[in-house]
């Protein structure tokens, strides 16, 4: 099994949640960030105030999927999230040991 992370831009959550759909992900959590890479932050004017916005927002998405599955999913994220422009984000994977469901008790694969 394999655990993708998924740093994107907020506005591309829907796209990047129908690619998953489309590949079989029948389960994703999805969690609100800030954070900034190369971009460094921004600049903006409010109020007449100059002032520095260090941490941008950010979405993070989780899946577990078989390891079968993962290229395919990875693929479907990044094609779903890019703009082009600086920012787009970043995606990780990680093996995961194992896994289990609480309610059923079902484990590894079963489990998700």
């Amino acid at each position: 099994m394999k655990k993708i992370e998924a740093i994107i831009k907020p506005f591309k959550l829907d796209e990047v949640k129908e690619a998953l759909h489309e590949v079989g992900v029948s389960g994703i959590t999805v969690t609100e960030a800030k954070g900034f890479g190369r971009q460094k932050g921004h600049t903006e004017l409010y109020r007449g105030a100059e002032y520095v916005v260090d941490f941008l927002p950010k979405v993070k998405l989780e899946v577990v999927v078989a390891d079968a599955m993962a290229e395919q999913v990875v693929e479907a994220i990044a094609s779903s999230a890019q703009t082009g422009r600086i920012g787009d984000g970043k995606i990780f994977v990680s093996p995961i040991e194992s896994a289990l469901r609480i309610r059923t008790g079902e484990k590894d694969d079963d489990a998700i």
